[in-house]
């Protein structure tokens, strides 16, 4: 059933009213097309392995996917959803650290904030910790017989276990697999380089100053690059937002008329598990949750020229792929005016007590005076002592084992990317 003409101007009027303050709200029901989308995702009170999770519903289809997931971005939330697609119930093993260090190298994000970031995607419905590198017969019999799975889901790109030999073949050769088509222009892989080209090109007697390697990071651009050179560096980023993808990644829903509207913005660069659980406390505020992403001048402006590694785009569909997050305003304000909080009808404005800049208090023009005048501003503890800067560090800190990983991976992504435009995927 179509929205009403009233319905129709109220919406308009407020979209229009997002522009004028300087960012796009993502929320499918403002442009009409709620009723197009394919899922709707309530928030499940437990994503724990229990027995009465693995019982399965008749004319259920339970697929099964797993991944390392370090350093989870976008391209990985794709991946999801779109395997989610494929059948009812979603389960996703995580593999564990040490088999990610045997098969791959050292990963940046440890197991418990890998499963952190799986938990919190919205196309998942169930988490295996542990799971291993490759599909054992013993673990595929465990996934058919004991989690009731129906089909093994991985993508178009090859995997490729050290022993040359394909980490799905007993998947295939039992009829249970299914592909789906990666996304392209991103991986964990390249997010890394992104990084580490500032790294390559200084001598080593200068690789161990780390605060100055901190302070070269950029967009992932490099002259060698632009150039057209050659070398063994990590490609500038080429993904290219679509209003379709926003639409895939977007909820759909808007809030009630009385609802209690929550309100958090920042750069969310290299999304990670610090964002994911302060997201979640501030959604537990209310009834809907608007999150305010920054856009890249902005972010270069407070937290210097290397910022952000993701661009906006970029990090906005990590942002709306989170379970805990309703809507995004996609170029958000710096500052947080009487205007846009009438506009959005927010009811609460948040920060929390971990994050990359805390002296906003301190500063002559406090972004969230508004709000602090009107008495909606609450600053809540941040549960994981998580950052960008904290991501970076420990990349920097071990880059010479990173670099390691991104060589080994260089050769097969380099075949895969080879003679490609870097779009982002179905």
């Amino acid at each position: 059933m179509g929205d009403s003409d009233e319905e129709k101007t109220r919406n308009t009027a407020r979209f229009l009213a997002t522009i004028l303050i300087g960012g796009v709200v993502v929320g499918v029901s403002l442009l009409g097309l709620s009723s197009k989308l394919p899922f709707s995702f309530p928030f499940p009170s437990s994503l724990s392995s229990s027995d009465d999770k693995k019982k399965k519903k008749k004319g259920c289809v339970r697929v099964y996917m797993d991944g390392c997931f370090d350093m989870m971005h976008y391209g990985h939330c794709n991946a999801l959803r779109q395997a989610r697609a494929l059948g009812d119930q979603l389960v996703v093993g995580v593999v564990s650290d040490p088999e990610i260090i045997a098969n791959k190298g050292p990963p940046v994000t440890p197991l418990n904030e890998r499963m952190i970031m799986v938990n919190a995607v919205k196309w998942v419905d169930e988490v295996i910790p542990d799971a291993p590198y490759a599909i054992t017969e013993d673990f595929m019999k465990k996934l058919f017989d004991e989690y009731n799975i129906d089909f093994i889901i991985h993508g178009d790109d090859p995997c490729v276990l050290p022993d040359g030999t394909d980490a799905y073949a007993l998947a295939k050769k039992a009829g249970r697999y299914k592909q789906i088509k990666r996304t392209e222009g991103v991986s964990s892989t390249d997010i890394v380089g992104r990084m580490l080209l500032c790294v390559r090109e200084r001598p080593i007697s200068d690789s161990n100053n780390h605060s100055s390697l901190q302070r070269q990071f950029s967009h992932g651009h490099s002259q060698k690059f632009e150039d057209g050179g050659s070398g063994s560096g990590t490609r500038v980023s080429h993904f290219l937002p679509t209003s379709r993808r926003i639409v895939q990644f977007s909820n759909g829903k808007g809030p009630r008329p009385d609802a209690r509207i929550i309100y958090i913005d920042g750069a969310f660069d290299l999304f990670h598990a610090g964002h994911v659980e302060i997201l979640r406390v501030a959604r537990e505020l209310g009834d809907f949750l608007l999150v305010g992403i920054h856009n890249d001048q902005t972010v270069s402006a407070t937290r210097g020229a290397h910022r952000p590694i993701m661009n906006l785009h970029e990090r906005s569909l990590s942002v709306l792929a989170c379970r805990y997050v309703d809507e995004v305003i996609i170029g958000a304000p710096w500052e947080v005016s009487k205007d846009m909080i009438t506009t959005f009808n927010i009811s609460l404005v948040v920060h929390g007590t971990v994050a990359e800049n805390n002296d906003f208090q301190k500063e002559t023009s406090n972004p969230y005076d508004v709000p602090i005048s009107m008495g909606i501003f609450k600053i809540l503890e941040s549960p994981l002592d998580v950052t960008t800067t904290t991501i970076i560090r420990r990349i920097v800190s071990n880059h010479e084992a990173y670099q390691k990983r991104n060589e080994k991976k260089a050769a097969s992504e380099k075949r895969y990317y080879e003679d490609k435009t870097y779009v982002s995927g179905d």
